[in-house]
């Protein structure tokens, strides 16, 4: 997954904390206080605070950079609606119970650099005889799918985006799954995953390495957090199965808008979707960020009548454990632990944390059709309303070995929910 290539689209992605402080005013200060506002730890929790809570007449570069003790904060922007300028400084750092940092704000003509803890890998061939190339977006037609091409055409099914603890893939073929990939190091896993000395597209991942592998079996399930819609109580997923050969989803259009050592983010449009004769229109946005063993998905829908329910999608394949539902800080909890991989052979536990809010309870998905083995979540949706949540895996084999056991892995999901819940308060001065 490199960090070579950033690619900026017009985007809203969903701010990870709202700031306190009046939006419509610029701050004339240089100083920024964070303000842990709750009572638990916060572990490399992500701010994200807007250009427009920061003063830029007097900076004297581009860039801004956070310091705190002597310590520069890692922390990169993002531009999330393509216009060229950046509209977010977005940053992670560590919080104490209650703990307010007073960091001062200078300004750098160079984008400053930290250790690369996120990052995106993507390529594509346009035939089946010329080799991969990377890029950063991509727009698939209906019958431009796997089985109809009659070739893979995409690196890895399409993109991979990871953080230093763990990695995921999207099926961009038309399946539209989500996948894992477990790591056991947390450095960035090497450029070729995917693709053979040639150039060309090869499972070549479902193989140990030293990085890890491909740990994860989707069959006709949507994954761990991919999504359907239920309409009147009829299932549609978002795009089709491996043996299909038309996508229900006119125009796929994909994008890298962010690709940085502390945030990487991945965008999907989804035209013309259809569901039981509607059309919707459907917008993702992946972004993921170091220390967490996941990823925030956040959707939003247009097209909806009413009777529409979505769908979040958690395999179940290969589980044998009861699934527990637990409510955590403003989340609900979906968890399973079993031995989730490949032919049973290691432990993993996967889970999707989603708002306590739109939840709706959950249902298991048909035992035959286009979308099998999973556990489905209820989710009400309104039109252009953005709903977020959190797919999450914890392989034995990764950095932290504890999550062989059920209740460390639980205990680590519903500790994650509150302190996702947990904000920070951002003051300019």
């Amino acid at each position: 997954m490199k960090n070579k290539i950033k690619f900026y689209a017009p985007i809203v992605l969903s701010a990870l904390i709202f700031a306190s402080c009046n939006a419509q005013k610029k701050a004339t200060g240089n100083t920024i206080i964070l303000k842990n506002t709750s009572t638990i730890e916060l572990p490399q929790k992500a701010i994200s605070i807007k250009r427009n809570q920061l003063s830029l007449q007097n900076d004297l570069g581009n860039y801004p950079v956070l310091i705190y003790k002597n310590d520069t904060i890692p922390a990169q922007v993002n531009d999330l609606d393509g216009d060229g300028k950046w509209d977010e400084l977005f940053l992670v750092t560590d919080f104490s119970p209650k703990e307010e940092k007073k960091a001062t704000l200078k300004w750098s003509q160079t984008d400053p650099k930290f250790p690369i803890k996120t990052s995106v890998r993507f390529g594509k061939r346009e035939a089946k005889n010329l080799p991969v190339h990377p890029d950063t977006q991509e727009i698939l037609l209906a019958n431009q799918v796997h089985k109809k091409l009659g070739y893979q055409k995409y690196q890895t099914d399409g993109p991979t985006w990871e953080n230093d603890k763990v990695g995921f893939r999207h099926y961009l073929d038309g399946r539209n799954s989500k996948d894992v990939f477990g790591k056991k190091i947390p450095a960035i896993t090497p450029e070729d995953v995917g693709i053979n000395s040639k150039g060309a597209v090869e499972d070549n991942y479902h193989v140990m390495y030293d990085w890890g592998r491909d740990i994860f079996p989707v069959g006709n399930s949507a994954g761990l957090g991919g999504f359907a819609l239920s309409v009147n109580n009829k299932i549609t997923r978002l795009g089709i199965i491996a043996s299909d050969t038309l996508n229900n989803i006119e125009k796929t259009t994909f994008k890298i808008v962010s690709e940085g050592p502390v945030n990487s983010v991945l965008s999907y449009t989804y035209q013309n979707w259809e569901a039981s004769g509607n059309k919707y229109q459907a917008q993702e946005t992946a972004s993921i960020w170091p220390g967490i063993y996941g990823y925030k998905n956040t959707i939003s829908l247009s097209g909806l009548k009413g009777n529409e329910t979505l769908l979040v999608t958690l395999s179940n394949l290969n589980n044998q454990n009861p699934l527990q539902v637990i409510d955590a800080g403003d989340f609900v909890c979906f968890i399973q632990h079993d031995k989730l991989t490949y032919e049973r052979q290691w432990i993993l536990g996967t889970a999707v944390i989603v708002p306590k809010e739109v939840y709706k309870g959950y249902i298991e998905a048909p035992k035959t059709g286009q979308l099998t083995d999973s556990y489905l979540i209820k989710l009400s949706v309104k039109n252009n309303q953005q709903v977020s949540y959190y797919p999450i895996a914890g392989w034995e084999l990764s950095a932290d070995k504890n999550f062989k056991d059920s209740a460390y892995f639980t205990n680590y999901v519903t500790t994650l929910a509150k302190q996702l819940s947990a904000t920070i308060k951002v003051d300019v001065k």
